[in-house]
């Protein structure tokens, strides 16, 4: 239960730069076990059963990588660092693990890449919908600095989606399947208020704090979230949006304005190339075959 309350805290009340088909599997996966009973749409509509399903799975690796693992393997001179699944701050692991990747880990492995002598380019292969901002933003301008140190691909083995896309912007190119997926450029922050329910069940929670810390208790979910509270929630949430546009801009060689046009929308193949965010439409391994004939 420790570990469910701790995806709780990771999931909601906290900035995520995340597909919301994403954060919809998340919390139905997570629901019955954090005391969720049911999950609805703005509109009203039900979160049908089949969105419990989630193929990160895909890429659990069957353990935590031996200590002498790099992150990466090594193809004729070319560094493959596969970034799939939700992306966590802080996982502890080099590679993908459980259906997440950590940006602690995508940051030692993507360092090491650049300094190996065996490694001539680097190519970022990603599968993920976003996650936490918390990491992103810095991480984001540890790879950009990198940028011209030695070719860099992010090859996109099916979509990369909000923080998934920041991290996927810093490279040389980025190269995008037909059916994949570039984009929802943006953040977003799920607050849930519990205190009808708890009112239902008969308690009544009550916070007790210093009188000069009025705002200490700004987002609990056992109270609802007063006006003050959402104000300042959506002056940092935006502050944080603000960041993520400025960030494309600059890796991507566009204004400020063009990607807030975007409207954070998510566009398939081709239109990401339309819109400026991927450099060509390839199948993955055709990318590769590209960036080792560049790389050559």
């Amino acid at each position: 239960m420790t570990r469910f309350a701790n995806l709780a805290t990771r999931l909601f009340n906290t900035p995520l730069a995340i597909h919301p088909r994403k954060a919809e599997v998340v919390m139905a996966g997570l629901a019955e076990r954090l005391g969720i009973t049911s999950i609805a749409h703005l509109d009203g509509a039900p979160v049908r059963p089949q969105a419990w399903f989630d193929d990160d799975d895909d890429f659990f690796t069957g353990g935590r990588e031996t200590r002498a693992d790099p992150g990466y393997d090594v193809f004729n001179g070319v560094a493959v660092l596969p970034v799939s699944g939700t992306l966590v701050h802080k996982l502890g692991s080099l590679r993908p693990w459980s259906g997440m990747t950590g940006y602690d880990g995508i940051r030692q492995a993507f360092l090491t890449a650049h300094d190996d002598p065996d490694v001539s380019a680097i190519a970022c292969v990603y599968d993920s919908g976003g996650g936490e901002v918390a990491g992103c933003a810095d991480l984001f301008e540890t790879m950009l600095d990198m940028r011209g140190n030695k070719p860099c691909w992010s090859i996109l083995s099916e979509s990369a989606y909000s923080a998934a896309y920041w991290l996927a912007s810093t490279a040389d190119k980025v190269i995008v399947p037909r059916t994949g997926g570039t984009g929802s450029i943006g953040v977003i922050c799920m607050h849930v208020d519990w205190s009808e329910a708890l009112s239902k069940a008969g308690m009544k929670v009550t916070f007790i704090t210093p009188e000069w810390a009025e705002r200490k208790a700004d987002g609990h979910a056992e109270i609802p979230l007063s006006a003050e509270a959402l104000a300042n929630f959506q002056a940092e949430i935006s502050a944080m949006g603000e960041i993520f546009a400025d960030s494309i801009a600059r890796a991507r060689d566009l204004t400020t304005d063009k990607v807030k046009a975007l409207k954070a929308g998510t566009f398939m193949g081709a239109l990401g190339v339309t819109h400026g965010l991927a450099d060509a439409v390839m199948a993955p391994e055709q990318a590769f075959a590209a960036l080792l004939a560049e790389a050559a």
